[in-house]
């Protein structure tokens, strides 16, 4: 029933791809509960170093003979002056001195290092044999793209416009995850400007399927078997999910922030660039609310991320949501606390009766 051509490329069983959260929340045993469940788990590496990932890859192997794959973020150039960071810096220590923490020894990241932490990921993923990699907050350079299907893997590009998908088909990748504006944690737009790659899901999947010839993978919002079904209808091979998964069992989020989701509204959820200095989109805090009058003057992605990291890593062993990244889409309502198992055996069985319906009419 549910057998495609991405299905076929990715060799997995359903079109149900476990979005790559990074931050800690794709623990090992999430990833492969996914894997061995039929859909296609990915490490969210975003933050991990070269060592991390190798470990993180090692251990799922110990846990799974199924595919599975990771997600890298492509750097991009950021500038940042020394009065830009005191300024942030300023407009953070109320934060801090509410949490009792300080700013201490902080490394802040330059491009090179960034770019060359990047290079090192790859070839990470190359040696460990990684069989998909996905990118988010751009495309990686021809030579990389050259190097990684060198390789034989899989690559799959972040779009949240047609133009976008349409150059991730051109540089040569393998499938495109069309993002919808609903989707939870960091927009993946690279060519447009944050405004203007708000489309939402259900508008843009036949756009985008209609301007490339790759399979389409649907991400925003989707929690159950409806989202399934309605993507597929639209022309999608498949459905990336990411809060859905954030709060099982073998998520590695926090369980605040877990809690934070399971009792949140459709009304509550906000894009900032608060936390990290790119758009995200996440459960509305105090945190957010008191850098509302300073969002002109946050620097840039990884910038402020480093800057804010002290408060959100004080706020976590505090138990106290007001100054954590709640990160989550816009669905908060259908999220439920139970095992990947259970979440994956609930959306294909309402995907088929929602099939049978049709057929029968």
């Amino acid at each position: 029933m549910f057998k495609n051509n991405m299905t076929e490329l990715l060799k997995i069983e359903f079109p149900i791809i476990q979005a790559p959260m990074a931050g800690g929340v794709t623990t090992s045993s999430l990833v492969a509960e996914v894997s061995n469940s039929g859909g296609l788990g990915m490490i969210g590496a975003g933050y991990m170093t070269p060592d991390q990932i190798r470990d993180e890859i090692r251990e799922i192997k110990q846990l799974t003979s199924k595919p599975f794959g990771i997600n890298l973020f492509v750097p991009n150039e950021f500038t940042c002056t020394e009065k830009e960071i005191i300024t942030a810096n300023e407009h953070l220590q109320p934060m801090y001195k509410q949490l009792s923490s300080s700013m201490v020894n902080l490394n802040i990241p330059s491009p090179n290092q960034v770019f060359d932490t990047f290079n090192e990921q790859i070839q990470v993923v190359i040696d460990e044999k990684v069989p998909v990699c996905s990118f988010t907050f751009g495309v990686p350079s021809i030579e990389i793209i050259a190097r990684l299907k060198h390789h034989n893997l899989i690559l799959m590009g972040t779009a949240t416009t047609v133009e976008e998908a349409i150059e991730i088909e051109r540089l040569g990748m393998d499938l495109v995850v069309a993002q919808g504006s609903e989707a939870g944690g960091h927009r993946g737009n690279f060519m447009a400007e944050d405004e203007n790659s708000l489309v939402g899901l259900m508008s843009l999947i036949p756009q985008v399927v209609d301007h490339v010839s790759i399979p389409v993978i649907a991400a925003g919002g989707i929690m159950d078997g409806r989202g399934l079904m309605a993507a597929l209808c639209l022309g999608a091979k498949g459905v990336q999910m990411g809060t859905a998964f954030l709060t099982c069992i073998e998520s590695g989020a926090h369980h605040v922030h877990k809690e934070a989701i399971l009792h949140a509204k459709e009304d509550q959820l906000v894009l900032t660039k608060a936390f990290s200095g790119k758009s995200a989109r996440g459960i509305h805090n105090k945190f957010i609310s008191d850098m509302k009058n300073h969002q002109d003057s946050i620097p840039n992605f990884p910038i402020q991320n480093t800057l804010t990291q002290p408060i959100r890593k004080a706020a976590s062993a505090q138990n106290n949501p007001e100054y954590m990244s709640l990160w989550s889409g816009q669905t908060p309502r259908l999220a439920k606390n139970q095992t990947v198992e259970m979440l994956m055996k609930e959306i294909i069985l309402e995907a088929k009766y929602i099939k049978d319906i049709i057929a029968d009419k």
